[in-house]
């Protein structure tokens, strides 16, 4: 952990959906991880390793015959890496991924599929930052992305991958079919309101139930039709907002600009509130809920008058019984829509600025 410094990811072997996966930013952590992971196997290795923040990810779905790629799919995903891929919005094709990262990805999955031989399908996870692109895992299965790439493709991936492990004869599918006039958007669904106590946050553990794919000419529209598929409500008239560490308050400063000009009622805890107020956006103060003053925040939930939370992690680690905890769970429990990653309040805010909620085409599959 020192020699590739902090954060680092700590994933015990053999674990489906990340359980027991965590990031650790200190010694400290780092020991308190490892004990809960070889609680959980003792006679199976433990793996660490660097733990790369603001980088993008990207899945590869293929298919391959005699090692040769067939057809395939590169979506991004909207959060950025440390979100496991299940608990992820997911988008296709890809809309904010650099030419020659995508080229870089395409030429690294053709020279696994040759060297291991592929027949069938596969699914690889790729982490790019800065152009540089490295590979978290290839699968040599179908993924949770097969049938959403397929969808908004036309195209049948399982059957193709079943010709190819019978031995049938395919062909390599022409590249114009990636040429789309439409993107999808594949949003997780979660149910912490059935998980007493849970923190509803998103991290390198599943903690997803479902998820909905939604298509739209543009982005923003896929993008707000899928959100409105997994519970989001429009109009949003008022907004609570808690943006984490510096880094996060100025990373979202436009999207709470672009929230401000269109007339949403701004709340903000104290921290959040004196940074957007040297910025020039004015907010009202609501206190935290360990401070016990009025106007507090956890009572402006609970009687409706919030119609959004956006409310940012610290740190990579769930915190129990803190302000943002309380106030995180106090959405859920009182049905309000609640955001805890920094992209997704960046692409939400965006979407709403540039498309009106009623402007959204309901259209069949067959249409698009």
């Amino acid at each position: 952990a020192h020699r590739v410094n902090y954060p680092v990811l700590i994933r015990p072997s053999y674990v489906l959906s990340g359980a027991a996966m965590a990031v650790a930013s200190t010694d400290a952590e780092l020991l308190r991880f490892l004990k809960r992971a070889t609680d959980l196997s003792k006679e199976h290795p433990t793996v660490i390793s660097k733990f790369l923040e603001n980088a993008k990810e990207l899945e590869f779905d293929g298919v391959a015959q005699h090692g040769n790629v067939i057809v395939y799919a590169i979506s991004e995903h909207v959060e950025n890496a440390g979100v496991h891929s299940g608990d992820a919005t997911l988008v296709f094709p890809a809309q904010r991924t650099y030419l020659e990262t995508m080229r870089q990805v395409r030429f690294i999955a053709k020279k696994i599929a040759s060297a291991l031989n592929i027949n069938g399908p596969f699914n690889i996870q790729f982490i790019a930052k800065q152009n540089e692109v490295k590979v978290i895992e290839c699968n040599l299965r179908t993924s949770r992305s097969f049938p959403f790439v397929s969808k908004v493709l036309k195209l049948n991936l399982i059957e193709l991958a079943t010709k190819a492990i019978m031995g049938e004869p395919i062909y390599s599918v022409d590249s114009s079919v990636f040429e789309l006039n439409h993107v999808g958007v594949k949003a997780p669904q979660f149910s912490f309101t059935r998980l007493d106590g849970a923190d509803p946050v998103t991290g390198v553990e599943m903690t997803s139930t479902g998820e909905v794919a939604c298509l739209g000419d543009t982005f923003d529209e896929a993008y707000l039709k899928a959100l409105a598929s997994v519970g989001f409500r429009f109009p949003v008239r008022s907004v609570l907002l808690s943006t984490g560490n510096i880094e996060s308050k100025a990373e979202l400063l436009e999207a709470v600009t672009t929230l401000a000009r269109m007339g949403i009622k701004l709340y903000a805890t104290v921290g959040t509130a004196r940074f957007l107020k040297s910025n020039g956006i004015t907010t009202e103060i609501l206190y935290w809920p360990l401070d016990k003053r009025r106007p507090g925040a956890l009572e402006y939930i609970k009687n409706g008058t919030i119609d959004l939370v956006i409310n940012l992690p610290k740190t990579f680690q769930k915190e129990e019984l803190n302000n943002d905890y309380i106030i995180r769970r106090a959405a859920v429990d009182h049905n309000v829509m609640l955001i805890t990653n920094r992209q997704i309040a960046m692409r939400f805010a965006e979407a709403l600025g540039r498309m009106k909620p009623e402007q959204l085409e309901v259209k069949s599959w067959r249409e698009y």
